[in-house]
């Protein structure tokens, strides 16, 4: 069985790409915090993700650097040889499912009061009220 699970946050906002078939793919990079911090402070794992059609267009339209994001998918390795003779190694997760993971990105408007995600969406803070 091969099945992964994991939640972290995004390093950088990913792009989409396309194959020359014209597949969509978007390949990035989750920040995987570990369980146990150590006296440096919290350690995490930097886990290459490749997501491929649908799923890829998804990612890269509701989710940047730094959202936190669920995924689900199966680990695969792959080598290669570079145009030197070397013989490199990679593996990835292959994302099969995404999910959003109920945090809300916020930006401060100019009043204070609203915050507003990418998707459009308006959110009050807890702490605020407007009455």
């Amino acid at each position: 069985m091969n099945r992964v699970i994991l939640m972290g946050r995004l390093t950088a906002d990913p792009e989409l790409r396309q194959t020359p078939q014209g597949t969509s793919v978007t390949s990035f990079t989750i920040a995987v915090d570990r369980r146990i911090k150590t006296e440096n402070g919290q350690q995490a794992d930097f886990i290459t993700c490749v997501a491929w059609r649908k799923t890829a267009e998804f990612i890269c339209r509701y989710f940047q650097k730094g959202r936190m994001i669920a995924i689900e998918g199966q680990l695969q390795s792959r080598s290669w040889d570079t145009q030197d003779g070397k013989r490199q190694y990679a593996t990835e997760v292959i994302v099969d499912n995404v999910s959003f993971t109920g945090e809300k990105p916020q930006t401060e408007n100019t009043d204070g009061l609203q915050t507003e995600n990418t998707d459009g969406f308006t959110y009050l803070p807890d702490d605020d009220t407007p009455f």
